[in-house]
């Protein structure tokens, strides 16, 4: 595999190189549950979801990390506007994001630590943090001291001293006037009448943002992590705070890669919820869009330039996409218990969907491997809708039930399936752990005797329902829901 991604750190092109081969340990800044998602999220989560299905198609062990901000001034306004709790406004809309992720095909990650539950592991960060001289208190409330962290600035490319000079002249507020330093940073803060607050050893308070994510990191994944994700909007102050606080704590260095989305906009506007300007997820879909025409929309602009959000061009991607599920559909009746094949025809195609893939996931150039897959298959569900007759037999010719397996297999790296297959994921449960269990069991007796078209149709079987086998070296088979 010869992956290479942009690091957003070095501002550079890498060549993709785990800490340990064969696996990836990935952080993803996850949603401050105060409000509904809206495309901007769609946008960041599909990108980040494909990443992981490209890393676990390429043969990698992936575990994938994803936070909920369920502390926040956000969530406590909300819930002051509505006469409810943090809580309450929290759990509602945690509630939302797991249905709206679904909806979308989007893999749930591996763990989804929340900052309530990581409060041992936040005050002990500030503690160790403070002990080195990297942070002070001042009247109830913690700051992370800028000034001591020599690489402050190196994510985001921003220099202190010209801040600073910028900055004179303005009024400070009383917080500032306990400070250091103007852009230091809380780590902690004091409790205020009428809000939700935990002991600590400075007193009655509650985290500040960007330690949550550091605490977070550290606790599920290690010191050192392969990739850091989020959108570009968090590059400053979230991600440059989080390395200068994860970094001073454990003088190692947070991630290798860091990787950054684009804004979706519209009408040349960042699509934000405090610009007012933003669709839910939840809203464009209710309204007629279906999630796959959204994933395709996403995925035909690279991942980490600005998407241009408009009608037209949802209407445009709804047109393409209606031509590749007709496509995806006929694939998935073709391949039903067939067993795996590439013949060198198809080979070719398989590597150009990985070279472009490989290609900082250029997923546009990815999607049209796809398109050529599709075509001829397209062609032929045509036939068949019209009662040609002619059609059913070329159907079974084994050259395109191979396209047709190959489209299916690619298409699944991009999260793209038919809506049929869709629609049967969503409406039946599926089988059960054990049950996926108790089948992958009887999948290594039937490759153990030699029986491979047994073992093939009940990988097949598992994947109609929604699930993927993913064989590792040792015999050892995982599984994933779709």
């Amino acid at each position: 595999m010869t992956l290479r991604l942009t690091n957003t750190l070095t501002r550079r092109i890498e060549l993709f190189e785990p800490l340990v081969p064969g696996q990836v340990s990935i952080y993803c800044c996850g949603v401050t549950v105060y409000d509904l998602c809206h495309l901007g999220h769609a946008r960041s989560y599909i990108a980040w979801d494909v990443l992981r299905r490209y890393l676990i198609w390429s043969g990698y062990q992936v575990t994938f990390v994803q936070n909920y901000t369920d502390i926040d001034d956000k969530i406590l306004g909300r819930a002051a506007e509505e006469g409810s709790s943090m809580q309450a406004v929290s759990e509602r809309n945690i509630e939302a994001f797991v249905a709206d992720m679904a909806r979308l095909n989007i893999l749930p990650p591996d763990r989804m630590p929340r900052a309530t539950q990581s409060l041992d592991a936040i005050r002990s960060l500030i503690t160790e943090l403070e002990a080195k001289g990297a942070a002070y208190s001042a009247d109830g409330d913690v700051y992370f001291a800028v000034m001591k962290h020599a690489g402050y600035g190196k994510l985001s490319g921003r220099d202190l001293a010209e801040q600073q000079d910028n900055a004179a002249g303005r009024v400070a507020s009383a917080e500032e006037d306990r400070k250091q330093h103007p852009f230091d940073f809380a780590l902690w803060k004091g409790s205020k009448p009428g809000e939700p607050s935990w002991e600590s050893p400075w007193g009655p308070g509650r985290p500040g943002w960007h330690i949550e994510c550091s605490a977070m990191v550290r606790e599920e994944l290690g010191d050192t992590i392969d990739i850091h994700l989020g959108g570009a909007d968090l590059i400053f102050p979230h991600h440059e705070n989080e390395i200068a606080q994860s970094e001073a704590a454990s003088g190692h260095e947070l991630a290798r890669y860091w990787l950054h989305n684009g804004m979706v906009n519209v009408g040349g506007q960042k699509m934000s919820k405090s610009l007012g300007n933003f669709t839910t997820i939840r809203a464009l879909l209710d309204s007629g869009i279906t999630p796959m025409t959204l994933r395709l929309f996403t995925l035909q602009a690279h991942y980490r330039k600005p998407l241009d959000f408009s009608s037209e061009a949802l209407e445009a991607a709804a047109t393409g996409w209606k031509g590749l599920n007709a496509a995806l559909g006929l694939a998935s009746t073709l391949t039903l218990g067939a067993a795996p094949a590439c013949p060198p025809a198809l080979a070719a195609s398989r590597q150009r969907f990985a070279a472009a893939m490989d290609d900082d996931l250029n997923t546009a150039a990815a999607l049209a491997v796809l398109f050529e897959l599709a075509k001829p298959l397209r062609a032929l569900a045509n036939r068949l809708e019209r009662g040609d007759s002619s059609a059913a037999e070329e159907a079974q010719a084994p050259e395109l039930v191979d396209q047709g397996q190959l489209l299916l297999e690619l298409a699944g790296v991009l999260g793209l399936q038919s809506e049929t297959e869709a629609k049967t994921t969503t409406t039946s449960p599926g089988p059960s752990d054990a049950e996926i269990q108790a089948q992958i069991e009887q999948r290594q007796a039937a490759k153990a005797a030699k029986d491979f078209p047994a073992a093939d149709g009940i990988r097949d079987g598992l994947r109609a329902q929604g699930i993927e086998l993913i064989d590792r070296p040792g015999g050892i088979t995982e599984w994933l829901r779709g």
